[in-house]
């Protein structure tokens, strides 16, 4: 029986995966290629890439007399090893994020937006690869990727979805503003920014830069109520929202992009007005993978190109990219304004004295927790004039992305900086 050794333990578990004895389902599916007790891939690349890393065993054909004695050999087939293959991943990277991720329940997701080449793929709690039965009963579902298979409200990450529908759609421009009011009532019902929630507090005319920059929630709601449910689902899903990125790994979840009709089906409820405040800001029924959500950005960080996520390198420099066609000014409007929530006056206020120019997204989800918990997430790209790696981090119940995730982000990319200068 062949054995494997994980050297890297916990920290590349949820992307290597691990390999087990054969069961009866899998035999069932699998015969007559393998046979009881052989070994097969059970989770991560040792699941997905399980015909290449397998190889083929060895047969020899023989002739026995009636008491097991050998007459001759009819014919012989010699073993084939299973293929070597190279990962993506930047092995100290993935490390130190492990490392950054200790004590939290969350994921994160790093990639090269150019190419579509992810550089880390962390999700915590882990498992131990080496020792998969005392894994069993550790708590918290250490088994379960949180970073392709977790399903979250985005929270203010989507408002980079709802600023470039309202500009590829035409309804805003540069020129476009809304009066922060701190809050829109309609009727019994309450929409407020979280500045004025929070502090008390307007921040007078804004424009779609601030509104990145500061996470103005009363922009969003106006740019929602604008385009409407439908246009803000048709560009979610052109960002490759709603459905699986296509890594190479099994388990991805779809996520959730919802409509009126969606809505009318499944909760079986009329789609108002407040659903589109809701789904602007990244809440309501939407939800996204971390890996979803960090290939969203980097959407953006690449010009406007969408290359599906891999693990695995191949000899070919050619990338499974597609162009979103967006125009150079929502591109250029975004970026301004997601480098200007790491500038002084921003959202992200650990990365107000980073050393170099970055561009970055805050968000704090609401997923209906009875103690008002909240999920934190951070998203950046860097350097942010010519960007080279999109770093995406969610912690479950972890409370603000500012004050949370961001922290971690600027970690990674202190790491990051040190090994590229």
């Amino acid at each position: 029986m062949s054995a494997r050794d994980y050297p890297f333990s916990r920290a590349l578990a949820p992307v290597l995966g691990y390999v087990g004895q054969i069961d009866e389902a899998e035999l069932k599916r699998l015969a007559p290629t393998y046979v009881a007790g052989d070994v097969v891939g059970k989770l991560g690349i040792e699941a997905a890439y399980e015909a290449v890393l397998r190889g083929s065993p060895g047969l020899e054909m023989i002739e026995v007399n009636s008491i097991g004695e050998l007459i001759r050999t009819i014919g012989r087939q010699d073993p084939l090893p299973g293929q070597d293959i190279r990962l993506s991943l930047d092995l100290g990277l993935q490390q130190r994020i492990y490392q950054l991720l200790e004590g939290y329940t969350g994921a994160a997701v790093v990639s090269d937006p150019q190419t579509g080449e992810i550089l880390a793929l962390v999700s915590r709690p882990s498992f131990e690869p080496n020792n998969i039965v005392g894994s069993l009963a550790e708590p918290n579902e250490p088994f379960f990727n949180r970073a392709i298979a977790g399903s979250y409200p985005p929270g203010s990450l989507f408002k980079i979805v709802t600023a470039t529908t309202g500009l590829e759609e035409g309804v805003i421009d540069s020129d476009f503003t809304v009066e922060d009011t701190g809050e829109i009532r309609i009727g019994e019902y309450r929409y407020g920014n979280w500045y004025f929630d929070q502090y008390g507090r307007t921040e007078g005319t804004v424009n779609l830069v601030k509104a990145i920059q500061r996470s103005n929630d009363i922009f969003f709601y106006k740019v929602g109520e604008a385009v409407g449910p439908r246009l803000l689902a048709k560009w979610a899903k052109l960002f490759g929202l709603g459905q699986p990125t296509g890594i190479d790994l099994i388990g991805e979840a779809d996520g959730l992009v919802p409509t009126p009709e969606w809505r009318e089906k499944f909760i079986g409820s009329r789609w108002f007005l407040g659903n589109t405040y809701h789904y602007a800001i990244g809440q309501g029924d939407l939800l996204v993978t971390p890996l979803q959500m960090n290939q969203v950005v980097a959407a953006i960080a690449s010009g406007g190109q969408w290359c599906q996520p891999q693990l695995v390198k191949t000899s070919s420099e050619n990338t499974n990219c597609r162009e979103l066609s967006l125009s150079s000014n929502t591109i250029s409007l975004i970026t301004e304004g997601m480098k200007a929530a790491c500038q002084t006056g921003g959202t992200a206020f650990p990365f107000f004295d980073f050393s170099s120019p970055v561009a970055c997204k805050t968000g704090t989800a609401q997923f209906g927790d009875k103690e008002n918990r909240t999920h934190a997430w951070f998203t950046v790209f860097a350097p942010a004039d010519n960007p080279k790696i999109v770093v995406t981090v969610i912690l479950e119940k972890a409370g603000e992305g500012s004050r949370e995730a961001a922290p971690i982000a600027r970690k990674v990319l202190d790491y990051w900086f040190s090994q590229h200068q």
